[in-house]
C-alpha cells in the first residue's frame, strides 16, 4: 500500500512544466502577433505608405523587424527576444498614436480601417504576452554561480 498520501503525487504539469507550457504558448502569441503586424505595414506599405518620404522606410523596417523578432521568438527560448518584440510594438503603436494625435513627419493617422485596429490590436498583444512570457522565462532561468565561491 502507498502511504506517502496524495502530496507526493506530481502533476505532469505541475512544478516547473506549467510555467514553461505557458512561457511558451506566451512566445507563440508574441511571435504571431509582431509578424502580424508586419504584415499589416508591408500591405500598408503596399497600398500607398511606399510613397511618402518618411513613413515609407519606417514600414518597410517595420516589416523587417517584426518578422525577425517574430522568427527569433520562436527559435530562441530566451527573454531578450521576447522583451525586443515587446519593445518593437510599443515603438510602433506609439508611432502610431503620435500620427493620430498629432501627425508624424507631415502625416496624420486617422483610425478607419481595419488594418489600422488589426495592428494596434496586435501589437497591444505582443507587449502583454512578450513581457509576460519574458518575466517566466527570466525566473526560470538557473541559478548563476558566485564568483569566489566553491560549490
Amino acid at each position: 500500500m502507498n502511504r506517502a498520501g496524495p502530496r507526493s503525487v506530481e502533476c505532469s504539469v505541475g512544478g516547473n512544466g506549467a510555467r514553461e507550457w505557458g512561457a511558451d504558448v506566451l512566445r507563440a502569441l508574441t511571435a504571431a502577433a509582431v509578424m502580424l503586424s508586419a504584415v499589416v505595414h508591408l500591405d500598408l506599405y503596399a497600398a500607398g505608405f511606399s510613397q511618402l518620404p518618411r513613413i515609407g522606410p519606417l514600414f518597410l523596417a517595420a516589416v523587417v523587424a517584426g518578422l525577425v523578432l517574430g522568427v527569433a521568438a520562436v527559435i530562441w527560448r530566451h527573454w531578450l527576444p521576447l522583451v525586443l518584440a515587446a519593445g518593437f510594438a510599443a515603438v510602433t503603436v506609439g508611432a502610431y498614436w503620435i500620427s493620430v494625435v498629432h501627425g508624424l513627419f507631415g502625416l496624420k493617422e486617422v483610425t478607419t480601417g481595419w488594418a489600422e485596429i488589426l495592428a494596434e490590436v496586435a501589437e497591444y498583444v505582443a507587449i502583454a504576452c512578450g513581457l509576460t512570457a519574458a518575466a517566466l522565462l527570466w525566473r526560470a532561468r538557473p541559478p548563476r554561480p558566485h564568483p569566489g565561491r566553491s560549490g
